[in-house]
């Protein structure tokens, strides 16, 4: 399932032309339609390098290789693009992408590049994690609880008084 996405190609078109055709600012188009500058502007570079084709709606989202994503961090660093320009070069819809991508080169080398696999928690599957079984529970397993419950209250008391010591000494 895809996210709608917030403007239509037509309503982009229109906007773009405006600044391009009728000569109007981007300023006066963007405050004229309530929309951002700094949206109306990339739009305008895209329609510019790519044509009409790059006002479609589309995912920011989307699955790169790595070696794509090389390419464009390489790009970064020896052609001394700025991330924006980047982002535009290869036909990156969000400049955000590739910045995530930068850092990560930054911290980790090339294996901050490599794509990290999406991991769901086991208890996240049905329902709440703390869902008690429906079946009662016997009288050794209540006392077994209730005692593990206490020794953790019991070590939170023993942590809050060590503090409370130890502010008192610096004082």
């Amino acid at each position: 399932m895809s996210r709608k996405s917030k403007y239509s190609k037509e309503f982009k078109l229109k906007a773009v032309e405006s600044v391009l055709r009728d000569g109007r600012g981007v300023a006066n188009v963007s405050c004229k339609l309530g929309l951002n500058k700094s949206d109306l502007k990339k739009w305008i570079k895209y329609y510019g390098r790519y044509g009409i084709s790059s006002l479609e709606p589309r995912s920011a989202n989307g699955k790169y290789p790595l070696a794509f994503r090389s390419r464009v961090i390489h790009d970064i660093e020896h052609k001394g693009l700025s991330i924006r320009e980047a982002a535009l070069k290869f036909n990156i819809p969000s400049h955000s992408t590739v910045q995530k991508w930068f850092v990560a080169y930054r911290e980790k080398g090339s294996f901050g590049l490599r794509e990290k696999p999406k991991v769901r928690p086991r208890n996240m599957n049905k329902g709440s994690a703390n869902k008690q079984s429906k079946k009662p529970l016997g009288r050794e397993e209540e006392l077994l609880r209730e005692n593990e419950s206490l020794k953790a209250e019991l070590a939170l008391l023993k942590k809050l008084h060590a503090l409370a010591q130890a502010k008192g000494k610096k004082q």
